[in-house]
């Protein structure tokens, strides 16, 4: 039996079908695990096979519905177009969408070339935009929805030797906004969230330097990390009805960097 949570619980998030992209580790495995403890339906995609198959078996004897994880290759429009129909026509089409998948690889502006260009609005931003599009007429038939970004802070602050992140991470925000309106009508709500430095195990083992960590207490107000359940917390809330009259708002989670 699971020990009584501090945190709040969402009924309306109950058996509702939740999408998540990137879902096999860091902030996505986080709110793959934060929905399905709320009793959601949860179907994750990434191409992470191992860290995705050990998060179902651990989730599977805790969660009312066992999350399902789907392999998708995001930057394959075609597939994951296909993957949504079927996961549509299998357990219904997706209440809750969670744009989440990301890769914050650094660049020098020299070395961009024009594929390296493109594979990386592949891997941050074209996907967010096809998964929204194969999500929105289930969405709008039920006549309610919720769709969550993923941008960053990175665009903001802005961060260094990752000119083609930020860009991604901006659009997301212009896209969110004309989301929301255009959908709004049909009570679907879009909003993005924009993390900080988040202490996932990938930021940790790559990024984390004590320079690097030094940089982020003196920035933030809060002198500590920012954890992926923390980010993931705030996904339920804005996909739960608690936030029904929330929509095209940026929401910034990054312990007062900004």
């Amino acid at each position: 039996m699971n020990p009584p949570s501090i945190f709040a619980t969402y009924p309306s998030l109950a058996d509702k079908v939740v999408l998540i992209t990137g879902g096999g580790q860091g902030i996505g495995a986080a709110a793959v695990e934060q929905f399905a403890l709320q009793g959601s339906r949860v179907v994750f995609l990434d191409v992470a096979d191992d860290p995705s198959t050990t998060l179902v078996s651990n989730l599977t004897p805790r969660s009312t519905h066992a999350p399902l994880y789907r392999r998708c290759d995001l930057t394959d429009i075609p597939t994951l177009q296909s993957t949504i129909a079927d996961i549509s026509a299998t357990l219904g089409s997706p209440q809750v969408l969670i744009n989440n998948a990301a890769s914050d690889e650094r660049h020098h502006i020299e070395d961009v070339t024009p594929e390296y260009w493109h594979q990386r609005m592949s891997v941050n931003l074209n996907h967010q935009f096809f998964a929204a599009q194969a999500v929105i007429p289930g969405m709008k038939a039920a006549g309610q929805g919720s769709i969550v970004n993923m941008s960053s802070i990175s665009s903001l602050i802005p961060t260094p030797d990752l000119t083609l992140y930020n860009m991604a991470k901006a659009a997301i925000v212009a896209m969110t906004r004309s989301l929301s309106r255009d959908l709004g009508p049909f009570n679907v709500r879009v909003n993005s969230v924009l993390p900080g430095a988040i202490f996932t195990e990938k930021q940790n083992r790559l990024y984390m330097s004590p320079a690097y960590k030094e940089r982020i207490f003196a920035a933030q107000s809060l002198k500590r990390h920012i954890l992926p359940e923390e980010v993931a917390r705030l996904l339920l809330f804005l996909a739960a009805d608690d936030s029904a009259a929330i929509t095209g708002q940026n929401h910034i989670i990054d312990g007062g960097w900004i």
